[in-house]
């Protein structure tokens, strides 16, 4: 049995398909850089004063928050923060926020990050 024309067309366009997919699926790059503060803290579901430093993520892929210093990249809808030993993840949500949820001494705790576009004393945009 021979496989007619139409067959072989659609399978040729399958894997053209298949092929192209992954490429147009890539995430593209958010630009998230900029200067966030903690605009508010949870722990075990209760607001408590956020007393948190800032969190800078600079234009070259680095990110510094109280002293410790490494490269970022985004991934989708997260952000993922390392050094040479230490990972840390963090979802991206509207409104330039960056939220950490992590399990803590505490219990559950969430940290609310938001994006400062202008600061007092500045002309120009982070």
């Amino acid at each position: 049995m021979r496989p007619t024309l139409a067959l072989k067309v659609s399978c040729v366009v399958g894997l053209v398909v298949c092929f192209l997919l992954p490429a147009a699926g890539v995430a593209q790059t958010i630009d998230v850089s900029g200067r966030y503060q903690c605009a508010q803290a949870k722990v075990r579901g209760k607001i408590v004063p956020c007393t948190a430093a800032p969190l800078t993520l600079k234009n070259d892929g680095k990110f510094e928050l109280r002293g410790w210093e490494g490269s970022y990249l985004v991934n989708g809808q997260w952000v993922e923060l390392s050094d040479s030993s230490v990972r840390s993840r963090a979802k991206i949500e509207p409104g330039h926020k960056i939220v950490f949820r992590y399990h803590g001494k505490h219990g559950w705790c969430e940290m609310i990050y938001e994006r400062r576009l202008a600061e007092l004393g500045k002309t120009s945009l982070s």
